[in-house]
């Protein structure tokens, strides 16, 4: 399983890798984007199987990478992460397409959770 993870902070970008780790997920499946722009350079240019984006980034916020992301592939996963503060915002992102969405903070069952929901059988 090929993830890409995207976040402005590194401390989560960390947290969420140690969380895919174990679950079984190598470090060497996971890419890491600082916001929407580099995200979405990766994205032109590899395979992913998930996409975990932040909401709130320089450069490019989740929701217009999101949108980004769709115009290219409309199958991808997107779980976008978000505080419980913009969860109204959650009605934006379902109509721009996105999977799912994970608050913040949340826990190494919760991710699994939604890793069950979206990714196939024997690709996690």
């Amino acid at each position: 399983m090929k993830v890409l993870l995207v976040d402005d902070s590194g401390t989560m970008r960390t947290i969420q890798k140690r969380m895919f780790a174990k679950l079984g997920v190598p470090d060497e499946a996971i890419s890491e984007a600082a916001d929407g722009q580099q995200a979405l350079q990766l994205f032109e240019s590899n395979h992913f199987d998930l996409v975990l984006t932040d909401w709130n980034m320089p450069n490019m916020d989740g929701l217009t990478l999101l949108k980004e992301i769709r115009k290219r592939n409309e199958k991808v996963p997107v779980i976008m992460i978000t505080t419980e503060a913009e969860r109204a915002r959650v009605v934006s992102a379902i109509s721009a397409g996105v999977s799912d969405y994970l608050v913040k903070p949340f826990s190494p069952d919760a991710l699994e959770a939604k890793l069950r929901r979206w990714v196939p059988a024997g690709v996690m």
